[in-house]
């Protein structure tokens, strides 16, 4: 699979967010996307994501049509809502039926391989901050999608928390495009390159 950005570029009103960005992303491989609070980054992978569309320039995703791109990926960020009246069982359910998890996990594994084991039959709404993220990790970081995006995916995680993103995504982020939206090296120092939001505002 490969994602290739040509002379993309976004803006809002008159201020550039980023353009003439040319890159070229592919399975296997893991990226980056850095830069200051508010600098773009979030803004960028909502684009790849298909959330948002160009000002310039264009994607192209490998062996898809555009308009059905988000259907070869899985998006986790904190701004993401989940649905509180349901369980974890539930929604992780629910979801399933738009974006099949991969092959071989039962959603109690899943629920188990972020430790909301415990919690599995609450509703979310009683969930902490910290589990509802460790939810939004579980529908992305298990979805059989040959793409997987992380924005600031440790938002609201504490070291324990931290420890099961690395662990995991190092172990299910293998075999596909991989692109971590961050300003914190921990949630990124692991990846084999590095994009500056920065270098492209002009």
């Amino acid at each position: 699979m490969k994602i290739t950005l040509i002379d993309a570029g976004k803006r809002f009103n008159r201020d550039w967010i980023f353009r003439h960005l040319n890159y070229e992303f592919s399975t296997g491989h893991s990226y980056a996307i850095t830069g200051s609070n508010g600098s773009g980054k979030s803004t960028l992978l909502q684009a790849i994501a298909g959330a948002i569309g160009l000002s310039q320039g264009s994607i192209a995703y490998d062996q898809c049509d555009p308009d059905q791109a988000y259907q070869k990926l899985a998006l986790c960020a904190p701004y993401l809502e989940v649905i509180e009246e349901m369980t974890v069982t539930e929604f992780l359910s629910f979801h399933s039926g738009f974006k099949p998890f991969m092959p071989n996990l039962s959603i109690p594994d899943i629920i188990r391989s972020v430790g909301l084991e415990a919690a599995a039959q609450k509703q979310i709404r009683y969930y902490s901050s910290g589990m509802k993220q460790r939810v939004r990790l579980a529908q992305a970081l298990f979805s059989d999608t040959p793409i997987l995006l992380l924005d600031e995916p440790c938002t609201n995680l504490d070291a324990d928390g931290i420890a099961l993103y690395r662990r995991l995504t190092a172990e299910y982020s293998k075999d596909r495009v991989l692109l971590i939206s961050s300003n914190d090296p921990q949630e990124y120092d692991f990846c084999e390159k590095t994009i500056s939001i920065m270098e492209y505002k002009s």
